[in-house]
């Protein structure tokens, strides 16, 4: 076995150690700034979708303020928010460089494309759902809880799977720039001293993450789908036949 891998990608063997070791900051990278972003992203979301117009904590200051710097975030490439980002980066990290330097610029640019798609997973519930609960006396938190989240979890696991793979390709854009893991490997081992063998390892890698990851996800939200139609269709044979 090791003649075969040897035969086949001779440099990734020979840069065994430091092959596992970006594959081990990339996972880092994702694992860290992931659960960041997904929280803070969702937080928006949710604010961006009761503070709206009708919402039902309508407040257009807020709701103005979160849009505007959502979109301001957004507009701007990730590869110049990373430069842009390096005095404040060596402020909160102490560094701007490696795995711990790569985790701010990467949820300043992972927060804003979540929050849009939570902003958008949540807008698909029904509007007549929110407005029963209301009428049974439900307050802000349980409308967030027990109406918004809870009916729009299968859309919320597609647009967070989504967010997964996007953030997949900030991570290999922050390695060309110094932030280590698989795209500063690809770059600095397979590219600059050209070798092919690594280049395409690396890709045949990130193909089979992000592909595993879509069919989790694509699992998990099918399975959620499937459960809240089973629900509903439990609640509607429970309720008695309206009368004409």
């Amino acid at each position: 076995m090791d003649e075969f891998l040897k035969e086949i990608m001779p440099n990734v063997v020979a840069y065994s150690k430091r092959f596992w070791q970006s594959i081990s900051q990339t996972g880092e990278m994702m694992l860290w700034s992931g659960l960041i972003s997904l929280a803070i992203g969702l937080m928006l979301g949710v604010l961006l979708t009761i503070s709206k117009k009708g919402g039902i904590r309508q407040n257009g200051i807020v709701y103005q303020l979160v849009n505007i710097l959502v979109n301001v975030f957004r507009s701007i490439p990730f590869v110049i928010l990373l430069i842009f980002l390096i005095p404040f980066t060596r402020i909160v990290a102490g560094t701007a460089i490696g795995v711990k330097g790569a985790l701010v610029p990467l949820v300043f640019g992972c927060v804003p494309f979540y929050t849009r798609q939570v902003e958008a997973a949540l807008a698909s519930v029904d509007p007549g759902k929110v407005e029963a609960a209301r009428a049974m006396g439900s307050g802000t938190l349980g409308l967030i809880f027990r109406v918004y989240l809870k009916e729009a979890v299968p859309d919320l696991i597609r647009v967070t799977t989504i967010t997964l793979i996007s953030l997949i390709g900030l991570t290999t854009m922050a390695g060309a720039v110094g932030a280590g893991g698989i795209g500063s490997f690809a770059i600095n081992y397979g590219q600059n001293q050209n070798h092919q063998d690594i280049v395409n390892v690396c890709v045949i890698l990130l193909l089979v993450f992000v592909s595993l990851l879509q069919l989790l996800g694509n699992s998990l939200a099918r399975r959620t789908t499937n459960r809240a139609l089973i629900s509903r269709g439990i609640r509607a044979a429970e309720e008695p036949p309206k009368e004409i």
